[in-house]
């Protein structure tokens, strides 16, 4: 009788400091340990966003793996607030974030995040790419939104699973994209690297 060989996957970790990764990769129902691992995120010159989001994503998994034991699968990620061809980070201060908000009052903006997973041997990385439209903003509830706090550790200057979800119109795309880790696309990376997050996808 020929007894199969069935291989577990090693110790997965989140390569990120985020509380709302790390509350999304909860919902994947799978065992984690939380390991942040500090990259340059300095876009280059010419860099157009989808490479830029990626390139980070990628960076952060294999930063995390050379902190790793043997054996483990480390998760990376980014997410940037995109409009025309400008990423928005996190504003500097209350001018910034204010600045921020006016650029998208009213307008469409593209929400890019980028997973990559990792381990001794493979790297694999997805992009999920969603729409956000927001109405229109008045200076006053943009002034009232930051002071509130929430936007200033927000890429673009808020938060869709917070107070700014008001100022959200219209979505299409990836809710949990937007948040900073798209699951479907989590999800699918994990399972090929052995994992079986949700449901049994075979």
């Amino acid at each position: 009788m020929t007894v199969l060989q069935v291989l577990q996957p090693g110790e997965l970790i989140l390569a990120s400091a985020s509380p709302r990764r790390r509350e999304l990769l909860l919902q994947l129902d799978v065992n984690f340990t939380v390991r942040p691992a500090q990259i340059d995120e300095t876009v280059l010159p010419g860099e157009a966003p989808e490479a830029y989001v990626r390139r980070m994503a990628l960076a952060k998994a294999a930063a995390g793996l050379h902190l790793a034991r043997p054996g483990a699968c480390v998760l990376g990620a980014d997410t940037a607030v995109v409009i025309g061809e400008v990423i928005l980070g996190k504003p500097q201060d209350r001018e910034d974030a204010l600045q921020m908000l006016q650029m998208l009052s009213g307008q469409t903006h593209r929400v890019l995040s980028g997973v990559a997973v990792t381990d001794d041997d493979r790297l694999q990385a997805a992009l999920s790419i969603t729409e956000v439209t927001f109405g229109v903003i008045s200076p006053a509830a943009a002034a009232a939104y930051w002071d509130t706090g929430e936007p200033v550790d927000k890429a673009g200057g808020y938060a869709i699973q917070g107070r700014g979800v008001v100022f959200v119109q219209h979505i299409m795309g990836s809710y949990s994209g937007v948040v900073g880790l798209p699951l479907f696309e989590t999800a699918e990376l994990l399972h090929h690297f052995g994992y079986t997050p949700g449901f049994p996808q075979d």
